[in-house]
């Protein structure tokens, strides 16, 4: 009768070659867990999907100025503002706040 020798690492290597296109193999989406974004981030997106614009200060839609400056601040948009604030928790806000205590405060002038 004729024998041959295989490596352990190279059966481990045919078979999860032959698992793969059969689906047997873990997807690619759970191998890597999703990053969840830090507080101040969860912010900006909440604004930037309400209709926000980076840089649109002067049209009222300016993210940082009629959106973040006031979520932070826990005061009224300024009156020039055109769109209304999205809901923010205050657990997220706080959570903000201690992570960045700076962040959505006006940089001081230099």
């Amino acid at each position: 009768m004729y024998q041959i020798r295989i490596s352990r690492l190279a059966l481990c290597t045919v078979l999860l070659g032959l698992a793969a296109p059969l689906g047997l193999a873990a997807p690619a989406s759970q191998a890597v867990p999703a990053k969840v974004p830090g507080p101040c981030a969860q912010i900006t997106a909440a604004c930037k999907q309400a209709g926000f614009i980076e840089g649109d200060y002067k049209t009222g839609n300016g993210l940082q100025v009629d959106c973040i400056d006031p979520i932070m601040r826990g005061k009224p948009q300024p009156p020039k503002a055109k769109l209304p604030l999205p809901p923010v928790s205050p657990q997220l806000i706080a959570a903000c706040k201690a992570k960045h205590p700076g962040f959505g405060q006006p940089k001081p002038p230099k």
